[in-house]
């Protein structure tokens, strides 16, 4: 499984995230202790600056071993952190399949698998409004989730999108009679607020927690602690969506839903 870490709050250097803690994200990409895997199909990370849309930099090397994300990491400096080590549940290793995803002003990461995806995943790209399937650039289930979300009303209700766009999910599966079950959590975010969702259709997700930065000057919502501080960490309950706004940190159950006119 992927590993990933959030952050908003008071600027930080990006390396205070991915190359300084104890369990920093490239170690996490070497072994991650929760997810008992090695994160080496590519990596990214994304920060908003002045401008609206979020700058990337992603690549396709394993990111203990890529000499230009260490550099960056020193000198990168943001209000909101997005950071990723990708493990392949099947798609290729390539930029395009690399996490942060971004669309607009949005930026969306993930760990977890749609069961059964190759047998549902016709039927969910036609679920993506015409409008944007010109948008998708990679092969993976989470970017197709992520304009699935576009495509449920995205920018006016993120938390309803992400609802919206876990039902047509499992409704494609239920059609198609996949047993193998729907697992996530992941990320949301437009420069302004992080929504993350913990979320299985078998009860079983990946894991997720939420904790203040080490100076106490942001939040961290992350796949797996990075120091063992104890209390510092809160893991986030299964089926339960967390909203980082404004320093304050709100946890909420988290249901799919269906929408009106179907998938």
């Amino acid at each position: 499984m992927c590993r990933w870490i959030a952050y908003a709050g008071q600027p930080i250097y990006l390396e205070s995230l991915v190359l300084t803690p104890e369990y920093s994200l490239i170690r996490q990409s070497l072994s991650a202790r929760e997810g008992n895997t090695t994160n080496g199909d590519g990596f990214g990370i994304g920060w908003y600056g002045e401008l609206p849309e979020p700058g990337l930099f992603k690549d396709t090397l394993p990111a203990w071993n890529d000499e230009n994300l260490k550099s960056v990491s020193q000198h990168i400096r943001a209000a909101m952190l997005f950071a990723h080590v990708r493990a392949s549940t099947g798609t290729a290793t390539s930029r395009g399949n690399c996490h942060p995803f971004a669309w607009r002003q949005w930026m969306f990461m993930h760990n977890g698998k749609i069961g059964g995806f190759d047998r549902v995943r016709r039927d969910l790209m036609l679920a993506v409004t015409p409008a944007l399937f010109g948008e998708i650039r990679g092969t993976t289930d989470s970017e197709l989730f992520f304009y699935l979300m576009a495509t449920h009303g995205l920018t006016e209700d993120p938390a309803r999108a992400f609802a919206l766009a876990a039902g047509v999910v499992l409704e494609c599966m239920a059609r198609a009679r996949v047993s193998e079950p729907f697992r996530m959590t992941a990320a949301l975010t437009n420069g302004e607020l992080i929504l993350a969702l913990r979320y299985a259709s078998d009860g079983n997700p990946p894991t997720l927690y939420h904790g203040r930065s080490e100076d106490g000057a942001g939040t961290l919502v992350l796949s797996e602690p990075i120091d063992d501080s104890a209390g510092r960490w809160h893991p986030v309950p299964p089926g339960h969506l967390l909203r980082v706004a404004n320093g304050a940190v709100e946890v909420e159950p988290f249901q799919p839903a269906t929408a009106p006119d179907g998938v």
